[in-house]
């Protein structure tokens, strides 16, 4: 049997773990908070800045701008609840596991979406209307079948592809802007707005994969977003 002064250096120790794996949990949710918080905000400032620029304008192309970030901060808002539950176990195990799988669902779905539509944006000219109604049900089954299969590997596969499609025909896209000597604002931010959120995805799916990354991968993305922001601003005036 072990010395009473073992006994309690061993307790000491495991209270010492406990009160760290606190603070890291704390840091974790706060840092979940600020960067969701961001994230939003800045997506339903460009949305709702844009209202009025699209009111006079009936641009589509603005029309599907805005929608992608409203999309965003939809995305952003059921991402934080599944980070949210990743850190603490809520009554029971099936209840939990529901919870994820719908706002699992829900912020795969409206990201990708998001995505698409700032693709959209510069394509609809090119894409009619039934096709992105094609898009939306392919996105709905694509994230369906991540939150039932449940295999990280497999999922990100699934939007690497994503990725690599919609980066192709932005790249297009603005290429054949440039020989139409067209003025092109977005185009690199997009691509750049793409990585991140692929990143996130990441994050999501795998949340320890980033490891210490993380927060220079959520300075990034906000940035990125500042920097559409600022874009945006300036030309609505």
């Amino acid at each position: 049997m072990a010395p009473p002064f073992m006994r309690q250096m061993g307790l000491r120790q495991a209270e010492i773990g406990r009160q760290l794996l606190q603070q890291i949990t704390q840091a974790g949710i706060s840092l979940e908070i600020i960067y969701s918080f961001v994230i939003i905000t800045i997506s339903l400032m460009i949305y709702f800045g844009t209202r009025e620029f699209y009111k006079l304008s009936s641009h589509k192309g603005i029309k599907y701008f805005r929608l992608s970030f409203l999309f965003f901060a939809i995305s952003f808002f059921f991402r934080y609840f599944v980070k949210l539950f990743s850190f603490f176990d809520f009554s029971s195990v099936f209840s939990q596991s529901l919870f994820v799988s719908i706002f699992g669902f829900i912020s795969l779905y409206t990201s990708a979406m998001a995505v698409f539509y700032l693709v959209y944006s510069v394509m609809w000219k090119k894409w009619n209307e039934e096709s992105l109604l094609v898009i939306h049900l392919l996105v709905a089954i694509t994230a369906l079948i991540a939150v039932l299969i449940s295999n990280s590997l497999i999922i990100l596969s699934i939007y690497i592809v994503l990725f690599i499609f919609v980066s192709i025909v932005t790249w297009i896209s603005y290429k054949e802007s440039r020989a139409e000597k067209k003025k092109s604002h977005l185009h690199g931010i997009y691509i750049l707005l793409f990585i991140f959120w692929l990143l996130n995805i990441i994050d999501l799916l795998i949340p320890n994969i980033l490891g210490t990354f993380q927060l220079l991968v959520y300075l990034a993305s906000i940035g990125i977003f500042l920097s559409i922001l600022y874009k945006v601003l300036r030309k609505v005036g």
